[in-house]
């Protein structure tokens, strides 16, 4: 009993411990989501992201998701003729990153958890345009798809406009109470 305790303590730590690295890390990482952009850095930290990139040389960027996760849709973005490069930190979160049927993914992404290609099976030419993704993984991951259903997209559309109505409610009392002389937070 002492040990499962022990064990139960111990996670509960680390849960503490990565919370408090994800506050830090949303208040260091500069979100760049211009879906023309041929670098992004996403962020879905204590929050959803859905992002749809339309860029013309992708060449890659990063993926935070710490307590978060969303969608990541690349299979309207042209590659950079040299591939293009994810780095990944899933945390207690994850994302489903979708592609073209055409594109080759290879992943690097350890821990506990990973980044996962759920695509059928298929040789796919070695001049075919490359995705790598690296990175790390706890207690959460990346999965690799072509399609994804219409009410998955809905449910996390919806979520980041809930996320964004409730940050700028937030703002706006925080507005008020300095309008009306009160002590800031």
């Amino acid at each position: 009993m002492k040990v499962i305790a022990g064990l139960f303590g111990l996670f509960a730590l680390a849960m503490g411990g990565a919370a408090a690295a994800a506050l830090a890390a949303k208040q260091r990482i500069v979100p760049i989501d211009d879906p023309e952009a041929d670098e992004v850095a996403l962020v879905a930290i204590f929050a959803p992201v859905m992002f749809h990139s339309t860029a013309s040389a992708f060449r890659g960027g990063t993926l935070d998701c710490w307590y978060g996760g969303g969608i990541v849709d690349l299979r309207d973005a042209t590659l950079d003729p040299a591939g293009a490069h994810l780095e990944v930190k899933a945390v207690f979160g994850g994302a489903q990153i979708l592609v073209p049927a055409s594109w080759r993914v290879e992943s690097s992404v350890s821990g506990v958890g990973a980044a996962q290609d759920m695509r059928p099976k298929t040789d796919r030419p070695v001049t075919a345009p490359l995705l790598t993704l690296s990175g790390l993984a706890v207690f959460g991951g990346v999965g690799v798809s072509s399609e994804v259903e219409e009410d998955v997209v809905e449910e996390v559309t919806e979520a980041v406009a809930a996320s964004k109505r409730a940050k700028a409610e937030a703002a706006a009392a925080v507005d008020g109470m300095v309008a009306e002389g009160s002590p800031s937070v």
